[in-house]
């Protein structure tokens, strides 16, 4: 890392084995990423590097690589012949050192030819060359909190986005699909659109609903991809633009989860679903909590939300203290559920966001 603190140029990038293979195939992703987002100008120069790179046929080779060895070996047989005599065994040396330097030149045509050959296959698509394919431009997000914070898409869609996760999503949807990209983990909540579903990129997994709620976890370091369901139907399809595979595909019901095996390109599916863990990046939480209420007090359910999305509500406990709901929140993005619960308190009842804090606005219930 302390050498490349130090790169200044677009050559400095070229030049680099590491970044070559992280642009090529992805090696040591989350690293580069996180260090290239350091600051601004550092970014931009990462990204006209990795535009040079994808527009090669070939990766840079190490400079004058052919020629210093070729000259090395021309050395070398100079200073044998000067200080050997005229005799037979110096025809002989000499006749040694010739052929040593015809293996070395072929040697190093056949290695920069296998070289080549192995650079020039068709590598795996990057988070970020799936995203460069997008029209409209997109905002990124990046959490490297040590708990997960709450994202709400334009279209009343919520997505908890886990530590070391990024999601990247239009500022609004245009067109007939709605878009969005992850990388690490993010459980989703899609507000309901027949007419335009919703699409989640993770890698080499492609996740399409319509209205749902579900969890994927996609770290480019870890040898599977999982998609857990908790409400709805989804579909998980394998990335053809990534894969360069045939297309498979598996529908999900509630309580159902399927694994994608990245090293066999193949579905796998989960006998049952992950249990708590504590001491796991994700805890899956909010998959257990039960959002039917019947007779419940408003408090209790704000509890609840607090409890279920690691947010913090804030409400006029003194006004609402005798209000009670009876309503199913079961297969609602959070937006979707403060605006029923607003809307069943009264007209006088708003809620108000901010990251992940909520205010209640309200003089009481009906």
């Amino acid at each position: 890392m302390q050498k490349r603190d130090q790169y200044h140029t677009i050559e400095d990038f070229l030049t680099d084995i590491s970044f070559q293979r992280w642009i090529r195939e992805g090696e040591n992703h989350e690293n580069w990423v996180e260090w290239s987002l350091e600051n601004t100008q550092r970014a931009k120069l990462v990204e006209e590097a990795r535009l040079w790179i994808l527009a090669t046929a070939v990766p840079i080779p190490p400079k004058n690589l052919t020629q210093t060895a070729l000259q090395n070996t021309w050395d070398k047989i100079q200073l044998k012949e000067k200080e050997a005599e005229p005799t037979f065994a110096s025809s002989s040396n000499r006749f040694w050192w010739w052929s040593a330097a015809a293996i070395v030149i072929v040697g190093l045509g056949i290695g920069w030819v296998f070289y080549q050959q192995n650079q020039t296959k068709e590598p795996l698509l990057t988070y970020s060359e799936l995203i460069s394919q997008t029209a409209e431009g997109l905002i990124e997000q990046t959490n490297n909190t040590n708990k997960p914070q709450l994202i709400t898409l334009s279209d009343g869609s919520s997505v908890l986005l886990y530590p070391k996760s990024k999601l990247s999503y239009p500022r609004s949807f245009a067109g007939r699909e709605r878009k969005v990209f992850l990388l690490g983990e993010g459980f989703f909540e899609i507000s309901k659109n027949p007419q335009k579903p919703f699409l989640v990129f993770s890698n080499e997994v492609v996740t399409k609903v319509v209205g749902t709620s579900f969890r994927i976890r996609a770290f480019s370091n870890q040898p599977n991809i999982e998609v857990t369901v908790k409400t709805g139907q989804v579909n998980v399809a394998s990335n053809d633009l990534i894969t360069k595979a045939e297309k498979k595909s598996v529908t999900l019901l509630p309580n159902e989860g399927i694994r994608f095996l990245r090293q066999a390109l193949s579905f796998e599916k989960m006998a049952t679903l992950p249990n708590k863990d504590v001491s796991a990046p994700s805890t899956y939480e909010i998959e257990q909590v039960n959002f039917e209420f019947s007779d419940t007090p408003v408090s209790q359910i704000f509890a609840i939300l607090e409890e279920a999305y690691l947010l913090e509500i804030n409400f006029p406990a003194e006004k609402l203290k005798d209000c009670y709901l009876t309503t199913s929140l079961q297969d609602q993005p959070l937006p979707e559920k403060l605006k029923i619960i607003c809307e069943s308190l009264g007209k006088n009842t708003r809620y108000e966001m901010n990251g992940n804090q909520i205010i209640i606005l309200s003089n009481g219930c009906n």
